[in-house]
């Protein structure tokens, strides 16, 4: 018996699951998440605008319930769950979400706020005069219909866009492994633009960016990315605006005031907005803290000392109404806006990724003109069609009164044979010389169409249909007459629908909430445990610092309120804090993990305060090195920045952290844990802006790390640690004793005498 040939049909466990998931990561990009270029419309939402047009819901219609429309849609073309079908109806109804709604709903359909729609069974809808431009041509001919899923109704592939409502309206939606974002765009603008490229098929992005500048937001707001940056994005698809609220102020008497924010930036809302200054001024304990963090209370206060109160009074005349009141009119009203933009989302980033399904029927990011030329190339097509079925029925209309004259100048034969013939329709064709289709008319004519003034009518309708019939022969015979009949068509649209920009494009500088810092001399101190504070001056005493019980001292940093102070976690990380937030010398001070968020399993193993532009060295225990800047390292970001790359192969290695290179520093010393010292030039460092490895410093033995790599000048170094019986003892290595330890890198160096235990070396 042959195996092979008993399982010839079978498949293996992995190729049916990569065949069952494609096939569903298909249908989820096709069939669900993503927009199609020539009509802008996911599935569920052509199903339901189709379902409407033919329940005959169009504009002067009266709206029905919305449970009916989803009823339809599901039962005819969209099986699925009912919630999914009405909250894609409610989407489509919703004017802040749509820039150009395509449903006219009456009743609760939600707001910006989050709130949502009342219940399909309460809720009416039909469709909007804008909807009859996806819609208006789907009975002549332009589109393919396919079955539904049961087969029993014929569904449109696509609607029959007359503007690409892919940008006018934009689309959300996440597939498997892509995602769009596409924003939405003024109609005027696009459609001018689509003009613009039909004249002009070589004009290039830019150009077209001067005639449609940049989204224009539902809501309204202002795009304060610079044009270069948006062009950008509509060049690769791909990018995020920044954007802003709108304001005005308010004088009120004497001489108080208030800012009023009347316009919200997309995915921003009034509700969002006051709950952020809520969670800035009644600030929660952070999970894992036990008390709020410096920045909770510095940023509490600060917003606290300008903010009296803030409420929202949008109704129904005014869509968005945010009242901001300070606490004084003496504060700066651009000081004051720019710190409410800086902490809430009245100033945010909206993304965009122009990804959809193509006329190839591929999905793919698109630049713009991609976008708008697939488009034209989709509406030239629908157009051709329309003007073939168009033709061929004025064909045949024209074929049928040509029958019926026929008939009327010869009224009286036609009813003799009629009235003897036994097969009259055969006797009518044979006498006349008519088709089949003209000789089966006659027979259905009326009498009262066989009058002399109805022979008048034919005449005249003739006469008007040849004059159709060489107009669309005449389109079809030229691209060029054709694309001139689009554009008119395109310029009717706009006459109908246009309307103005709601969103500002202006270039601005994003808000930054600086809290102004005395630039002054201050030390800071740190703990062998990583508690930090800071004292005024420089040339204090170090003897004289107290510590908790079990700590002592780590190092002491003469620095400015300006500069930072950086941890290194053990796990390569490096934190950054700015050295104003740092709590007075009265007390112990607080860890600067306190300060951070810390990467779990990790803790701190060094530190370094200084200035952006100090050049330092910094080194690994298992003997790696190179050189940066502290402004390298530094980063906003509270979990910190993956800076030093650890040696994988060795168990326990961990950063040195930082030492400072000052100006006349050309060797690097090393001392390793067994009390080998090594010097070399500085260099033969690397400097490594972006981090990483480095290069080795000093060759080790097994099971041996380093303990000390610094820059030294020519005042040499100083050698400590523990000598006999514990005793701390330093030795001065001046230039002429390193000398005798010069070497090339990466060699492991000779013993320095006496061998102290927990050994370190300071530049001098």
């Amino acid at each position: 018996m042959d195996l092979n040939e008993d399982n010839k049909d079978s498949l293996t466990l992995a190729v049916y699951a990569e065949r069952a998931y494609l096939d569903y990561a298909i249908s989820v990009v096709k069939g669900r998440a993503l927009p199609d270029v020539s009509d802008g419309q996911k599935p569920v939402q052509r199903r339901i605008l189709f379902s409407m047009s033919e329940m005959g819901l169009r504009a002067d219609a009266k709206p029905v319930k919305s449970a009916r429309v989803v009823g339809d849609v599901l039962g005819k073309f969209h099986p699925h769950g009912d919630q999914s079908a009405y909250d894609a109806l409610v989407r489509l109804a919703q004017s802040f979400s749509l820039r150009y709604p395509l449903i006219d709903g009456q009743g609760n359909f939600g707001s910006r706020d989050g709130d949502g729609a009342a219940a399909m069974r309460y809720t009416e809808a039909r469709l909007t005069k804008i909807a009859g431009l996806l819609l208006s041509e789907i009975d002549e001919g332009t589109v393919d219909f396919a079955p539904n899923y049961d087969g029993s109704f014929q569904e449109p592939k696509l609607l029959p866009a007359r503007l690409p409502f892919v940008l006018l309206n934009g689309a959300s939606g996440i597939a498997v492994g892509m995602a769009t974002e596409i924003p939405s765009h003024n109609l005027r603008e696009v459609a001018l633009a689509a003009i613009a490229l039909m004249k002009s098929p070589k004009l290039s992005t830019a150009d077209l960016l001067e005639i449609m500048p940049g989204p224009d937001y539902p809501g309204g707001g202002q795009i304060i990315s610079s044009a270069a940056e948006i062009a950008q994005i509509y060049e690769t698809g791909r990018g995020s605006v920044k954007v802003r609220a709108r304001w005005s102020v308010e004088e009120l008497a004497r001489g108080q005031w208030q800012v009023v924010v009347n316009e919200l930036p997309p995915s921003a809302s009034s509700q969002r907005v006051l709950q952020e200054i809520e969670e800035i001024t009644n600030p929660k304990v952070k999970v894992g803290k036990k008390t709020l963090t410096p920045e909770q209370n510095n940023l509490k206060s600060t917003i606290l000392n300008v903010l009296d109160g803030v409420r929202d009074e949008s109704s129904k005349d005014a869509a968005v109404r945010l009242v901001f009141e300070p606490k004084s009119k003496n504060i700066d009203v651009n000081e004051f806006v720019n710190l409410l933009l800086a902490h809430t989302s009245l100033e945010s980033n909206a993304p965009m990724n122009l990804v959809m399904i193509g006329n190839d029927g591929r999905p793919r990011q698109k630049g713009l003109k991609e976008i708008i030329s697939e488009w034209i190339e989709f509406r030239v097509a629908t157009v051709t069609r329309r003007t073939q079925f168009r033709l061929g029925k004025v064909k045949d209309r024209m074929h049928i009164l040509e029958g019926r004259l026929t008939v009327l100048l010869n009224i009286d034969k036609v009813i003799k044979i009629i009235r003897n013939s036994d097969e009259p329709k055969a006797d009518l064709i044979k006498e006349f010389k008519l088709t089949d289709r003209q000789a089966e008319d006659i027979l259905d004519i009326r009498l009262r169409q066989l009058a002399r003034l109805e022979g008048i009518k034919i005449e005249q309708e003739l006469k008007e249909l040849k004059s159709e019939r060489d107009d669309l022969e005449g389109l079809l015979q030229s691209d060029t007459v054709l694309r001139k009949r689009i554009i008119k068509e395109i310029e009717s649209d706009i006459k109908d629908f246009g309307d103005d920009r709601r969103t500002l494009i202006q270039e601005d500088k994003r808000a930054i909430a600086e809290t102004k810092v005395i630039d002054e001399p201050v030390t800071v101190i740190v703990s062998q445990k990583g508690w930090v504070r800071v004292r005024q001056g420089h040339e204090h005493d170090a003897t004289q610092f107290s510590f908790k019980a079990g700590d002592a001292l780590y190092e002491t940093f003469e620095v400015r309120t300006v500069d930072v102070i950086q941890g290194f976690g053990s796990d390569g990380r490096v934190y950054t804090v700015p050295v104003s937030e740092l709590p007075g010398a009265r007390g112990d001070g607080s860890p600067l993990t306190s300060f951070v968020n810390l990467a779990p399993g990790s803790q701190m193993v060094a530190y370094y305060a200084g200035q952006p532009d100090d050049l330092v060295l910094l080194s690994t225990k298992a003997g790696y090195g190179f050189l940066a800047n502290v402004a390298d390292m530094s980063t906003r970001n509270k979990a910190g920045k993956s800076f030093i790359t650890l040696d994988a192969k060795v168990p326990g290695d961990a950063p040195l952290g930082a030492t400072k290179v000052q100006v006349g520093m050309k060797q690097v010393a090393c001392l390793s844990q067994a009390s080998k010292l090594l010097v070399f030039p500085l260099d033969e460092l690397k400097r490594l802006p972006t981090g990483g490895k480095g290069v080795i410093l000093m060759g080790l033995d097994d099971k041996e790390f380093i303990a000390s790599a610094i820059a030294v000048g020519p005042n040499g170094a100083t050698y400590s640690g523990a000598g006999r019986a514990g005793k701390p003892t330093e030795l001065s290595l001046d230039a002429k004793t390193l000398k005798s330890f010069a070497g090339n890198r990466a060699r492991k160096g000779h013993f320095v005498e006496p061998r102290l235990k927990d050994g370190k070396l300071k530049a001098n």
